[in-house]
């Protein structure tokens, strides 16, 4: 059977590992990013560049995007040189950006208009599940869409889930940051007492990250904040975005997020004090401050 042709926008922290695996099961993906110096060991790896994502998207069956806010979606799809001036009928576009569920809904309709088919995925598991292949990955969309690229998605994915219909993974990935953003703060209290208290945190981590307090984040951040490693797997300017979508949401469906908040209001605090390129586990900075 013939591989569908890809074309992925976006090959930074995540996008770059996700490219690697559709690489090594000899797929032929098209790459685009701002810099082409930044997609250098993509081409080498066998990678095609494109100038722009229009270029890209030029005559190819699966068209992935994953940029960094909303407005950068907006631009690779509606822009002057975006997606949708080259992307041909019957192709399908695949949004992994965590980004506002009515900018889906929007992309959805513009896509069906030009006999394209649209999904937003956006995805968990940061830098360690991309890399690993072991991404959580929400689905919103048209069913049969979804089912027509699965196992494009299986490449990279081990958690896939169809949530329903254009706009349903967007929402999905927001339940998901909502979790995330207070149990951060459950970690880095956590450490912040133990270490204050005299514990070896090691110990500390065996005792409580297999019991009812264990968490994605306490088993695979909470090791790099002791070791002070900050770099990102996923940008807290990026988690703040996150955030913020999911408080718009909640205000529109008249729900009060308190806790969501809180979070939102300690990483603008670390973003303020220059910590926004730095990874979400460096909330442990709020603590020493």
């Amino acid at each position: 059977m013939v591989k569908k042709e890809i074309a992925f926008i976006g090959t930074g922290v995540m996008g770059s590992s996700i490219v690697r695996h559709l690489l090594n099961e000899n797929y032929n993906v098209t790459v685009y990013t701002r810099t082409m110096e930044k997609a250098k060991s993509l081409i080498d790896l066998g990678a095609k560049w494109a100038s722009t994502p229009a270029e890209a998207a030029e005559n190819k069956d699966v068209i992935f995007t994953m940029v960094g806010f909303p407005s950068d979606v907006e631009e690779v799809y509606c822009g002057e040189y975006g997606i949708f001036k080259t992307a041909k009928e019957g192709s399908i576009v695949i949004d992994m950006t965590t980004s506002e569920p009515s900018l889906a809904k929007k992309l959805y309709k513009l896509a069906k208009e030009k006999g394209i088919q649209s999904i937003d995925a956006p995805v968990s598991g940061g830098d360690v599940g991309a890399k690993n292949g072991t991404l959580s990955i929400m689905v919103g969309g048209d069913e049969a869409a979804f089912e027509s690229v699965k196992s494009i998605l299986e490449v990279f994915g081990s958690n896939i889930v169809y949530q329903g219909e254009a706009g349903a993974g967007q929402h999905t990935k927001a339940c998901n940051q909502i979790v995330i953003a207070t149990n951060m703060i459950g970690v880095c209290e956590s450490i912040s007492y133990g270490i204050k208290a005299g514990l070896d945190i090691e110990k500390v981590f065996q005792s409580i990250s297999t019991g009812a307090a264990g968490s994605w984040s306490l088993s695979n951040l909470g090791p790099r904040m002791v070791k002070g490693d900050l770099e990102p797997g996923f940008y807290i300017k990026h988690f703040i975005k996150d955030m913020k979508i999911a408080i718009d949401e909640s205000e529109q469906m008249n729900l009060d997020l308190p806790g969501l908040k809180l979070s939102k209001q300690l990483y603008n605090t670390l973003s303020e004090k220059g910590y926004g390129e730095k990874g979400t586990q460096a909330l442990i900075k709020y603590y020493e401050l």
